[in-house]
């Protein structure tokens, strides 16, 4: 028999949580709920979940401490589910590690499609199909960058470059495919695993800006990770 996902709702408005509970429960998860975000902090790291649900307001420790901290120990996919729906919010919190944001009021529908995709991606039960299988000890070398696909990591003039797994996830798909513009619909499909009616192109550009960060010398005028105006992303050759 197959082991039910296991979620965890970290949300302080206990009407908001039970009926996200209520809902998820339906669709054949298990679920456990977090009123403030130390204690979400705590069941994050010591109990064993397949996703987080996280708000960013809350009591004791906001969302955005807590999903810092929760990167620290573990990769488990985290969406953060707030009213809070700035730009800068977002970018904040997918910069400190979340995979994913939705904004209140959302269609459980669509909250449902993202956490599928995520759990799916992450226990490996969804392998980009735009990335192959890497062959034991198979590096793709873009200028001073070497992508390690045996061991998911990155260097730069040989000194290591922390990513994130979405962070790795573009850089890779970008460096088997050097020059091809991908648009952040095919972006979105590929990376993330999500269709243009659940994803949010937006996503796109934030972990674009965040990546750009990590490996450009200057992230203003980039040369590795390039622009096609009105089109999408490319990787530059240099």
């Amino acid at each position: 028999m197959e082991t039910k996902k296991k979620i965890l709702i970290v949300e302080d408005e206990k009407n908001i949580a039970m009926v996200l509970a209520y809902n998820i429960k339906k669709e054949g998860f298990e679920c456990d709920i977090a009123y403030d975000g130390e204690d979400g902090l705590t069941k994050a790291i010591t109990g064993s979940y397949d996703l987080i649900l996280l708000d960013i307001m809350l009591p004791k420790m906001n969302g955005f401490e807590v999903c810092e901290k929760i990167r620290y120990k573990s990769q488990v996919p985290i969406i953060f589910v707030t009213a809070k729906e700035e730009e800068k919010d977002k970018i904040f919190g997918l910069e400190t590690g979340a995979d994913d944001y939705v904004t209140k009021p959302f269609s459980f529908r669509e909250l449902l499609a993202r956490i599928r995709v995520n759990i799916r991606r992450s226990s490996g039960e969804v392998v980009r199909a735009a990335v192959q299988e890497a062959p034991a000890g198979s590096l793709l070398t873009v200028g001073e960058l070497v992508i390690d696909q045996e061991h998911y990591s990155v260097t730069k003039n040989g000194e290591p470059i922390e990513l994130s797994k979405k962070d790795y996830d573009l850089i890779a798909l970008l460096a088997e495919n050097v020059g091809k513009v991908f648009t952040r619909e095919d972006l979105l499909e590929k990376v993330w695993g999500y269709d243009d009616y659940f994803g949010d192109i937006r996503t796109v550009d934030v972990t674009v800006s965040r990546l750009r960060k990590k490996i450009e010398k200057d992230p203003a005028k980039p040369e590795y990770i390039m622009s096609k105006r009105g089109v999408g992303y490319y990787l530059c050759a240099r």
